[in-house]
């Protein structure tokens, strides 16, 4: 009988291998290579490779070549402006609790370095932007749950950019999202007080209220406060104090409509 050659004959089967053999050895031969470069590398030159691995948006090299420099050289000038240079890269890879722990130790261990009002800024901007902001649509969930603990961290992360950096760079930026995120913490303050009301409990719903005229003066929320405390005391009967409140309210909103002030207030961007 004839043999029959197949389409996969054995030739071409060694021919595949030798392939794969050949392109494995060159690939072994490169990541020896940069490994070699890496271990004997200086803290100039694995700075640069990491800042054009960042430049690249090439995240996760630069992430390795930065962490082999603090790790290697942790006191050169190089490795400092590393640590502050991965908050960043950490935060553009999504990586938050990885950035957080950078901002924090790079606040930790360098209070005085001149760019420490960047860490400041960026740690605030990484708990604002880790909020969930499904709530976003007028907190659809249980307005008895309290907010995020990270928006009140942000606040105080941008709060101290803008009083102990006033001529930061960030400044502006910082004092603006505080704003929006202290309207939202006072928003949502009158979304619990509006939940407490709905249900009969006026005194906790006006107390409520009270909270956001003292610690949120200014807010657009304001208006609503007095409006829910007015409404709380005349079903406690609370003439007295309803009289009083609804003499604030005439003082500082007799001219506006009712209703919520600045619908969208909340889009800020």
């Amino acid at each position: 009988m004839t043999a029959t050659l197949r389409p996969h004959s054995t030739p071409s089967r060694l021919c595949a291998a030798l392939l794969l053999a050949v392109l494995a050895t060159v690939a072994g031969c490169q990541s020896s290579a940069k490994a070699r470069d890496s271990k004997h590398a200086t803290p100039e030159n694995l700075y640069k490779a990491a800042r054009k691995a960042l430049d690249s948006n090439d995240y996760e090299f630069s992430i390795k070549q930065y962490e082999a420099l603090t790790s290697r050289f942790p006191f050169s000038d190089e490795a400092r402006q590393a640590r502050l240079d991965l908050i960043y890269v950490y935060y553009r890879k999504g990586e938050n609790e990885s950035a957080t722990d950078a901002a924090e130790q790079f606040l930790r261990e360098n209070p005085t370095h001149p760019r420490v009002d960047y860490a400041w800024y960026m740690k605030g901007l990484i708990d604002f932007e880790h909020t969930p902001w499904r709530i976003e649509r007028w907190f659809g969930v249980d307005s008895a749950k309290r907010p995020p603990a990270s928006l009140s961290s942000s606040i105080a992360a941008f709060g101290t950019v803008v009083r102990q950096y006033p001529k930061s760079e960030y400044a502006h930026d910082a004092q603006r999202r505080m704003t929006y995120l202290r309207n939202r913490l006072a928003q949502y303050e009158i979304n619990v007080a509006r939940y407490y009301y709905k249900r009969g409990a006026y005194l906790a719903a006006a107390q409520r209220c009270q909270r956001v005229i003292e610690q949120y003066d200014g807010a657009p929320s304001v208006k609503d406060a007095l409006q829910v405390m007015i409404a709380s005391y005349q079903e406690m009967g609370f003439k007295d104090l309803q009289a009083s409140t609804e003499q604030v309210y005439q003082a500082n909103f007799s001219g506006e409509p009712d209703g919520n002030v600045g619908k969208h207030w909340w889009r800020f961007w």
